[in-house]
C-alpha cells in the first residue's frame, strides 16, 4: 500500500506553489518568490549537473534524454544560463527541458521555501515533516482548492476548483461538504479553468462521486516496475451524484491533474466538457530540491486510461463546446438549464424557475438590441408605477420615488431591474406594464395611463 501511497500523492502534480500563469500550465519558473540571492557561476553548473542526473536516472522516456541532457550541457557552455538571476536562470532551464522533451510537466522552479522544506528528506522531500507541514498550510488556506462555490439562477450549483490539493485525512472532509453542496442541486458545473493540476488522490475522490463504485479509473506506468491501477472508491461519506447533469469548465491553462478529471468526464460520458482545449499535460511527474533553492519537476511515468487506451499528452482535451473560456460559465449555464427545461417529469414550480433563470443567462450571451426610439415610447405613467426616460435609458420608479434601471431580457420588451438580482421582470406592452417577482405564479397587470411620465 505505500507505493499506491505515494503515486497517489505525486501522480499528476504540478508545482501548486508556482506562481504565474504565463505558460500552457500556469507555472513560470522562479515566479514564486523574488531573486534576491545573487547565483554564481558554480552554482549554476551544479545545478544543472543535478538536473541532468536527474533526467538521465528517472525521466520516463529514456530516448529523449540524450537529447535532453546535450540540450542542458550546450547550453550551460554557450553560456545562456549566465545569469545571476535565479528566477531568470530557472525560466531558461525549463525552456530547454520542454524544448527538448515536448513535455509540459518538465520544469525548473525558483521557490526557495519548498527548497528548504524538501531539502530536510533523504528521499527526495516525500517523507519530509516541513514539507507535508508546508502542503498543509497551503492547503488549509485554500480550503483544499475548493474556492468558491454558489448557487446559480435555476438552482445550478457551482463550484470552482483552483488546484487539486491533498492532505491526508483533512482533505476529504472539505469534498463531502461541497458534493452534499452540489448533491441538492438540479445541475452541476465544476469550474477547473486555470487549474494546473495537483494530486491524483484529490482527482479519483472528485471522480468517484460521479461514478460507480470500483471501477478502473486510470493505470500508470512507470519502467522497470509493474501497472499501478487507480479504482473509484466504494465509500462516500455524502454519496454519489451520477444521476445530476455535469458540466466542466475548461481552459488551455487547465493542466495535469485537471485535465485528468476533464478526461475522465469526457471518455466515460460523466457529463459535458465546455470552454478551450486544455494544455496537454500528462505525464507522471515528482518534485526534487535542487540546490540552492530550486525545485525540479521531472516526468518518471505516465497514464493510460481504459477507454482510449491512451492519455492526453501533448494534444490535451478538447472541449464538447467550444467556446471561449470567459464566456464558458454563461454557455454552460444555457446548456444546463436547456437540458432540464427537455425533462418531462419536471414539477411546474422548477421548470418555471428554470424558464426565468434562462432569460438572464441569454441575455447575456447574446444581449438584445432596441433602439432609442423603442425604449423612450416605453416610458409613462402606469398606475402608481412610473417608467422614465433618463440618460439614453428606462428606468423602473415605485411609488417611494427610488429608481432603478430597467436591463433588456428580450427584444419585445422584456426587462429585469437592476440592483433586484433578477428577482423581478417586467414586460413593457406599449399599452400595459406586467410585473412579476420571480415566486409570483402570474404577472401583475397595469393598463398604461394617458400622458408622460415626469423624469
Amino acid at each position: 500500500m505505500k507505493g499506491i501511497a505515494m503515486l497517489l500523492r505525486s501522480a499528476a502534480v504540478l508545482a501548486l506553489l508556482a506562481a504565474s500563469p504565463a505558460s500552457a500550465q500556469g507555472v513560470v519558473p522562479g515566479s514564486a518568490a523574488s531573486s534576491a540571492v545573487s547565483l554564481t557561476a558554480a552554482q549554476r553548473s551544479a545545478a544543472i549537473a543535478d538536473v541532468v542526473k536527474k533526467v538521465t536516472d528517472r525521466y520516463v522516456f529514456p530516448d529523449r534524454v540524450p537529447a535532453i541532457v546535450a540540450r542542458l550541457n550546450a547550453s550551460l557552455a554557450a553560456g545562456r544560463y549566465d545569469t545571476d538571476s535565479p528566477t531568470a536562470f530557472a525560466a531558461r532551464v525549463t525552456e530547454d527541458l520542454r524544448a527538448a522533451s515536448n513535455d509540459r510537466h518538465m520544469y525548473l522552479n525558483y521557490a526557495p521555501a519548498q527548497f528548504a522544506a524538501a531539502s530536510t528528506s533523504k528521499r527526495g522531500g516525500e517523507d519530509s515533516p516541513e514539507l507535508q507541514a508546508f502542503w498543509q498550510r497551503k492547503a488549509r488556506r485554500d480550503n483544499h482548492g475548493l474556492t468558491e462555490m454558489k448557487i446559480l439562477p435555476g438552482n445550478v450549483r457551482y463550484l470552482r476548483i483552483a488546484g487539486f490539493e491533498w492532505v491526508e485525512d483533512q482533505t476529504g472532509g472539505a469534498y463531502d461538504a461541497a458534493m452534499r453542496f452540489l448533491r441538492d442541486g438540479d445541475a452541476v458545473i465544476v469550474d477547473l479553468r486555470g487549474n494546473g493540476g495537483g494530486s491524483h488522490a484529490a482527482v479519483r475522490y472528485l471522480l468517484s462521486h460521479f461514478m460507480a463504485s470500483d471501477q478502473l479509473d486510470i493505470t500508470f506506468l512507470e519502467t522497470g516496475k509493474e501497472p499501478v491501477q487507480s479504482r473509484t472508491l466504494e465509500y462516500l461519506p455524502s454519496g454519489r451524484l451520477k444521476s445530476t447533469p455535469l458540466y466542466v469548465l475548461i481552459s488551455k491553462q487547465v493542466g495535469s491533474g485537471a485535465e485528468a478529471f476533464a478526461y475522465d468526464v469526457q471518455q466515460f460520458h460523466l457529463g459535458t466538457l465546455v470552454g478551450a482545449t486544455t494544455s496537454g499535460a500528462a505525464n507522471n511527474n515528482e518534485l526534487t530540491p535542487i540546490a540552492p533553492g530550486f525545485i525540479l519537476s521531472c516526468s518518471y511515468g505516465r497514464p493510460v486510461h481504459p477507454v482510449s487506451g491512451s492519455n492526453w499528452e501533448g494534444i490535451g482535451v478538447k472541449p464538447d463546446i467550444a467556446t471561449d473560456a470567459e464566456q464558458a460559465l454563461e454557455v454552460a449555464q444555457s446548456l444546463a438549464l436547456a437540458g432540464l427545461l427537455k425533462r418531462t417529469d419536471a414539477n411546474p414550480a422548477d421548470r418555471s424557475a428554470w424558464t426565468w433563470a434562462r432569460f438572464g443567462i441569454e441575455a447575456r450571451l447574446h444581449p438584445p438590441v432596441l433602439s432609442q426610439a423603442q425604449l423612450r415610447a416605453m416610458a409613462g405613467q402606469y398606475g402608481e408605477q412610473r417608467v422614465l426616460w433618463r440618460d439614453g435609458a428606462l428606468y423602473y420608479a415605485r411609488r417611494s420615488g427610488q429608481a432603478a434601471r430597467l436591463i433588456p431580457l428580450t427584444a419585445d420588451g422584456l426587462f429585469t431591474v437592476e440592483g433586484y438580482d433578477d428577482h423581478l421582470h417586467i414586460r413593457l406592452t406599449g399599452d400595459a406594464m406586467e410585473t412579476q417577482w420571480n415566486d409570483e405564479p402570474a404577472p401583475t397587470r397595469l393598463p398604461r395611463s394617458s400622458g408622460v411620465a415626469k423624469p
